[in-house]
């Protein structure tokens, strides 16, 4: 992995980084906690972009290419960009205002990256969405996206992720999706009432 750029001074607000092996089901999760936290104008679910077509997977990203990616980074659009999978992934510069205003913000996250994230958004706290092994497997062939090999190369990554990291909150997924996503949605209203409270 690669970090490309990160400068930017610390935020009062609470971000909330969603992190997981792909197939874990975080995208499911932010959108249980979008639906419930509807309109308010002091969460920010943050849309990250991402050198891939919006059509290539579930995550509702903002798609570029590589020549607009490199346009973006020159033209100080991100707070933080890293690369992992052969993509690159950006934040937005705007997810600094509104964590500056004391609002908390949520992002789909990399493990990878974890380390880089807390260091330019010292407020971020990290949500890991675990899964029982065997449930990660059936899931990731059941969306026919990857062959055998690349399925089990994701999974000794997941492994090897998990061996070297240490979450602030960890939301088992491995059952129904309405029992971790009300996690989530608890520690939320909990993020929220303590940013209000301090």
């Amino acid at each position: 992995m690669q970090v490309f750029e990160s400068h930017r001074s610390p935020s009062p607000g609470p971000l909330i980084v969603v992190l997981g092996p792909s197939g874990s089901g975080k995208d499911t999760l932010m959108s249980y906690a979008r639906n419930e936290f509807g309109d308010r104008s002091d969460v920010l679910f943050v849309k990250r972009a991402i050198t891939r077509p919006a059509d290539a997977g579930s995550e509702d990203h903002i798609a570029m290419t590589d020549a607009e990616f490199d346009a973006s980074v020159d033209g100080g659009a991100f707070s933080l960009t890293w690369a992992a999978n052969g993509l690159r992934y950006g934040l937005p510069r705007a997810l600094e205002a509104h964590l500056a205003s004391g609002g908390l913000a949520v992002v789909n996250g990399s493990r990878g990256a974890w380390s880089i994230i807390r260091q330019v958004f010292p407020s971020a706290v990290a949500v890991e969405i675990k899964v029982d092994p065997d449930i990660l497997a059936q899931r990731l062939e059941a969306r026919g996206r990857e062959s055998a090999s690349e399925i089990e190369a994701r999974l000794r990554r997941a492994q090897a992720l998990d061996n070297g990291f240490e979450a602030d909150v960890v939301i088992d997924n491995s059952g129904e999706v309405t029992a971790a996503g009300a996690a989530l949605v608890a520690y939320m209203a909990q993020a929220i009432a303590e940013a209000q409270a301090g």
